[in-house]
């Protein structure tokens, strides 16, 4: 193992041009401090939050009447459902928890830089690219379905290199993991955050690189031949795995790895299970199956014993696993309130709430891979989505506010903090839940207009539109909480919660090298072990 040690951005630090914005902008472009680079991927990601939010409300409020609204005309409503899907994902869920990893975990290693500091940032500009090359050709009637044959490609190359800024990310924080640990920090002590960003980022490199070699082959068809696989038309039969599941629970293995984090410190205690946290994670990436082989597995229980034993194995494999890891992690997390004294915080209430959420989108996976239950194709499928990725956002706002100290050094106001994660709660479930009845009465996916069923039309969707923009307000709360709490709010302790990890060892907000001297650890709890006797400290 080694530590990294490597000042990267010192000079430019050094030498004080001034606070004009283009030198300012000059340095947030060129830098490769992982504090900067996690920033940039977090504010982008909730900037897409607020996008992905309105685009969902205007969806929902169109399907209240699906025969009269039209909102949209022509292709806009395919082009749009693709933006969206694509939004959630990668444009969300994915660069959320990816940029807080990059920002945090070399703070809990006790490292003084991220391994391949230039390869994080390269990670966050192909990210960016991607996602406004994806906008542009959507916009431009390029995306799956689309009219133009140039715009269609661009689609194709937006998603391969957002996935390769996300890919390269992940290299980073998972080599950041295994080499860049305090000295006598051994993987078994690693804290439960980074253990959760080093198996979601192996995840990312087992899977993504299935999806680019996929992109690969969909636009050498579509660029030439356009009949091996469909060409535009057939572009989501191909690709459609990548912007649902299982590539979403690939993504919220970080956003559980949170929870697991917050839970022991929101207590005051340690962790008393923590080698079952790890395994439970471990368990969750076991959604990777399903993405690197790009299948799915049902569960059938119409045919003999056997039909249905040899059905089961692979359907509990790629859908009950995964299920189980989260239902591990959250369990075992919420655990260590039972031993410790807890003051719920807004962040603990954020990541809490969130989890929920994952563990019902979870649940629904399980049964919407149950052939008798017949949701396939449905809108029960989009929201199983939105819970993962709406879920995973909560648990991010989560991990914003606990590591504010340590990006900004800022605390938010709790009660604030409380009352939006109630808010993020009720948008969370009101545009999820819906869809899942409103897939019981065999809405279709992917849909705006066309279909009809016996059932409130209106209600269901009218709700789900209702809830999307109650995540807008949530997110814009967050944000303008945050703004506030930088430019008028008290300058945070270096340890306000009485963490327990290597990052509230260093000064807050955390200075450009992390730390003035590495530390030797011999626990998961380092800085609770330099407390007083050594034993857990009351919140």
């Amino acid at each position: 193992m080694t530590t990294i040690d490597n000042p990267v951005g010192a000079s430019a630090q050094a030498q004080g041009f001034g606070s004009s914005f283009v030198i300012a902008l000059g340095k947030w472009i060129t830098s490769s401090d992982h504090k900067k680079i996690g920033r940039l991927f977090v504010g982008c990601s909730l900037f897409t939050a607020v996008s992905t939010a309105i685009t969902g409300a205007i969806f929902g409020f169109e399907r209240m009447a699906p025969s009269g609204m039209n909102i949209f005309e022509g292709d806009a409503a395919v082009q749009l459902i693709a933006l969206y899907r694509f939004d959630l994902v990668l444009g969300l869920l994915a660069p959320l928890f990816l940029g807080i990893a990059i920002a945090i975990v070399p703070l809990q290693l006790g490292s003084r830089a991220i391994a391949f500091p230039r390869l994080a940032q390269l990670s966050f500009w192909s990210w960016l690219f991607g996602v406004l090359m994806v906008a542009v050709a959507i916009i431009g009637n390029g995306g799956p379905g689309g009219g133009q044959a140039d715009l269609v490609d661009l689609y194709l190359l937006g998603v391969a290199l957002a996935a390769v800024g996300i890919l390269a990310g992940s290299l980073s924080v998972a080599s950041s993991v295994l080499t860049a640990r305090a000295p006598g920090m051994t993987l078994d002590i690693v804290p439960a955050f980074s253990w959760g960003a080093l198996v979601g980022s192996v995840a990312s490199l087992l899977t993504l690189p299935v999806a680019i070699g996929t992109i690969i082959y969909l636009y050498v068809d579509h660029t030439h031949a356009k009949v091996a696989f469909g060409g535009n038309k057939a572009i989501d039969d191909h690709l459609g795995w990548v912007f649902g599941q299982p590539m979403t629970i690939v993504f919220i293995v970080i956003a559980l790895g949170v929870l697991a984090d917050i839970a022991p410190v929101t207590a005051g205690v340690r962790q008393p299970l923590r080698p079952v946290v790890l395994v439970g994670l471990g368990l969750v990436t076991t959604a990777v199956l399903g993405a690197a082989t790009q299948s799915t597995h049902m569960l059938d229980w119409s045919g003999s014993a056997s039909d249905i034993v040899t059905s089961a194995i692979p359907f509990l494999i790629f859908s009950g696993l995964p299920l189980l890891g989260i239902f591990v992690v959250i369990a075992t997390s919420l655990l260590s309130l039972k031993s410790g004294s807890p003051k719920v915080s807004g962040a603990f209430a954020f990541a809490s709430l969130g989890a929920f959420m994952i563990l019902v989108g979870a649940a629904g996976n399980f049964v919407a891979h149950i052939q008798q239950a017949n949701l396939a194709g449905t809108a029960f499928n989009e929201g199983v989505t939105v819970y993962f990725a709406f879920g995973g956002l909560l648990v991010g706002l989560g991990a914003l506010a606990h590591w504010a100290p340590k990006l900004w050094g800022r605390v938010l106001d709790e009660k604030a903090l409380l009352g939006l994660s109630a808010l993020g709660l009720l948008g969370t479930i009101a545009s999820s839940f819906p869809l899942f009845i409103a897939g019981f009465a065999n809405q279709p996916a992917d849909v705006v207009t066309g279909f009809d069923y016996d059932g409130p039309i209106a209600l269901w969707n009218g709700l789900a539109g209702i809830g999307n923009v109650l995540i807008l307000v949530t997110v814009i709360g967050f944000v303008a909480l945050l703004l506030a709490a930088i430019r008028n709010g008290a300058q945070a302790s270096d340890d306000p919660w009485n963490g327990h990890s290597l990052e509230w060892a260093t000064p807050s907000p955390a200075p450009l090298n992390n730390f003035a001297e590495l530390a030797h650890v011999h626990s998961s709890e380092p800085v609770l072990d330099a407390k007083p006797s050594g034993k857990e400290v009351s919140v």
